[in-house]
């Protein structure tokens, strides 16, 4: 055996489904055999990809046991003469194999080699290359050395930033994505340490292997993608922590004791300094940003009331403490209308800013005419809060987006997406995005053999577009476009498109758009409860009936068995730590929502008799075929079920 490619999935079934089918053009003419280690995946993994790739070695393991781990059971079971360790989240062109095997064959003394890597949006990773994590070395990256002078050889240590990226180098660590290394090594080195669960084995094993005799090198002249379609967010500080005390066992396995500590200084000083920013920039996003939108709403009003006494009504005197109590609810109500209307969505859409706008001025002035006269005013000065309000609500949200602290959201009838690939190709995506909402976005395609309905050819692609008004350029690989084509158009997009791919075989379209973000998918299985104004809804629902329990209460004495155990549920549900309706288990391809009360069929989770392949087919249909009222049904439905514990 030549070759053996191990690959460890853990719920990335769709990223691993198009990675798998570059492989397998890769292997052509090859004797290669690859071998899928899943730790335990909960999004159908299995269902998905057997069927799929007949000719992969799957191993489906009960619990995740880690990545070292994973790779030393691929490992253990390999014949190839040459052990590719890859991520799933990856895309090889068609001669990377060959180039890599022949790149050893002429290379005398290399024992590992890893490869230039580009993330979904076409940019080079740094991580490509790197030096080990002595103290010295992580003080430049932490303290922002290695960023201001990446050309340095002392400050750019850590990524190797002054090697040129298209030269190949001797490096002393190669990313775990992409480690191809020769079997006669790892018989001297062994695997993958297993007390390195996640973050760092890659480290410590091109470690051994140079302590071996052997050097590690960084092959440059073939480039795969690295979507990042895992779900870990380096922004977070579990990140953070998890990869600092990988750094901290390597430098305790191989330094000095002294090293040792001082790189424990510098790893509890970056976990404390990440968790504050992670803190800061949750606060922002969740409170921050209502908060301020609160006080400009308050301000608006406060400016209003200036202008209508001061200009339009000088004669009326207003009492100060009824203007003060309604300025403060109306901020609050508008507020509320906001979450509900999508506002504080991850992404800015003007239109909810907008209908958050009327809808708040809507229930304002219904409220308002239920008052008692003494307790109004004007509801010209109301208008005019309302519409200085949204004035100023619309310049601070410009600014924003200006900052690119918020990033605007593409509409439906904003995209103006290309497709590069043949016409069979274009109807087959196009299915694919009307499944999603998306029934106009295409624009046309770029074919790679000339068609005559195509708006030109792939080597007039980047003419297209600079000319056009272009967002999304979606590459599908077929028989005209092969992956290594569409790698090399990756890096040649040459405008700030989202960029996207497809693979002829596949059911989903991919793409990655944050080297630290998760990556984002389209398929077949549309999932209702994905929208965000479904989970808005759901949300509104819990909140409605869980107090409506809660002010009723008494009388549940009188109607429900379980009395006490639903008014604590209730007030979990109010507070959001649990939803009434949801997944027998958290399941990481489905929505994040709340632990639940009830399954998808109204059952309490510890009386279902389903086996676990039941339960994952429910929470499955729940989450495809949600709508609200179903909620709402299902809550009232099965009211005597709730409260058992």
């Amino acid at each position: 055996m030549q070759l053996s490619v191990i690959i460890v999935n853990y719920n990335v079934k769709y990223f691993l489904e198009q990675c798998l089918l570059s492989v397998q053009k890769a292997m052509q003419g090859m004797e290669a055999e690859v071998w899928v280690i899943d730790n335990a995946s909960t999004d159908g993994s299995k269902a998905y990809l057997e069927p799929r790739f007949p000719a992969v070695k799957f191993c489906w393991n009960t619990e995740n046991i880690g990545f070292g781990r994973a790779c030393n059971q691929g490992l253990a079971q390999s014949t190839g003469k040459y052990i590719l360790f890859l991520n799933p989240d990856t895309i090889v062109p068609e001669d990377c194999f060959t180039a890599c095997i022949n790149f050893f064959n002429q290379t005398p003394g290399a024992g590992a080699v890893g490869i230039r890597m580009l993330d979904g949006s076409g940019r080079f990773l740094p991580e490509s290359k790197r030096s080990f994590p002595s103290p010295l070395v992580s003080f430049y990256k932490l303290s922002g050395l290695s960023f201001l002078f990446p050309a340095s050889k002392t400050f750019g240590r850590y990524h190797l930033s002054y090697l040129n990226e298209h030269q190949n180098h001797t490096v002393d660590v190669l990313a775990g994505a992409f480690m191809m290394i020769k079997k006669e090594v790892l018989d001297k080195t062994g695997g993958f340490d297993e007390s390195f669960f996640m973050y760092g084995e890659d480290v410590d094993l091109s470690y051994r292997i140079q302590q071996t005799g052997c050097k590690n090198y960084y092959f440059s002249e073939r480039s795969i993608l690295h979507f990042k379609g895992e779900s870990t967010k380096k922004t977070s500080v579990n990140y953070v922590r998890m990869f600092y005390d990988a750094m901290s066992r390597f430098v305790k396995k191989h330094y000095s004791s002294s090293s040792a500590g001082l790189f424990a200084t510098f790893i509890n000083a970056a976990i404390w300094a990440r968790a504050f920013l992670s803190l800061l920039k949750r606060f922002v996003q969740r409170v921050g940003l209502p908060l301020l939108d609160a006080l400009f709403i308050f301000f608006g009003y406060l400016l209003a009331k200036l202008m209508w006494t001061g200009y339009i009504r000088p004669e009326v005197v207003y009492q100060t403490k009824l203007l003060w109590l309604s300025f403060i609810v109306f901020s609050l109500l508008f507020l509320l209308v906001s979450y509900y209307t999508g506002l504080y969505e991850q992404r800015f859409r003007y239109k909810n800013l907008w209908q958050s706008s009327l809808v708040s001025i809507v229930i304002i002035l219904a409220v308002y005419s239920l008052l008692p006269e003494e307790s109004r005013y004007s509801r010209g000065l109301v208008l005019l809060g309302a519409f200085v309000s949204y004035l100023l609500l619309y310049i601070w949200r410009r600014i924003l987006l200006q900052a690119d602290i918020l990033e605007k959201a593409i509409d439906e009838d904003e995209y103006f997406s290309l497709v590069a690939g043949t016409e069979t190709d274009l109807q087959k995506v196009n299915n694919l995005l009307q499944l999603h909402g998306r029934h106009n976005s295409i624009q046309g395609f770029v074919s790679p053999d000339n068609e005559p309905k195509a708006l030109g050819r792939i080597d007039e692609l980047q003419q297209l577009l600079q000319s056009t008004p272009a967002n999304e350029l979606i590459l599908c690989e077929s028989s005209s476009l092969s992956f290594a084509q569409i790698i090399q158009l990756y890096q040649q997009s040459g405008k700030k498109v989202k960029l996207r791919l497809h693979a002829q075989d596949s059911e989903s379209i991919i793409g990655s758009d944050s080297k630290n973000e998760a990556g984002e998918v389209l398929h077949q299985e549309k999932l209702n409860l994905n929208e965000e104004v479904n989970l808005r809804l759901k949300r509104l629902i819990d909140v409605c009936t869980s107090l409506f329990f809660l002010l009723s209460f008494p009388l549940h004495f009188l109607f429900n068995r379980h009395a006490a155990g639903l008014l604590q549920q209730s007030a979990a549900v109010f507070t959001g730590r649990k939803t009434w309706i949801g997944f027998s288990a958290k399941r990481k391809h489905l929505p994040a929502i709340s632990p639940s009360v009830l399954g998808p069929a109204g059952q309490p989770h510890h009386l279902s008799q389903l086996k676990e392949e039941g339960l994952l087919l429910a929470d499955e249909w729940y989450a495809r075929e949600y709508e609200p009222l179903y909620d709402l049904k299902t809550i009232f439905a099965n009211y005597q079920k709730l409260g058992n514990k």
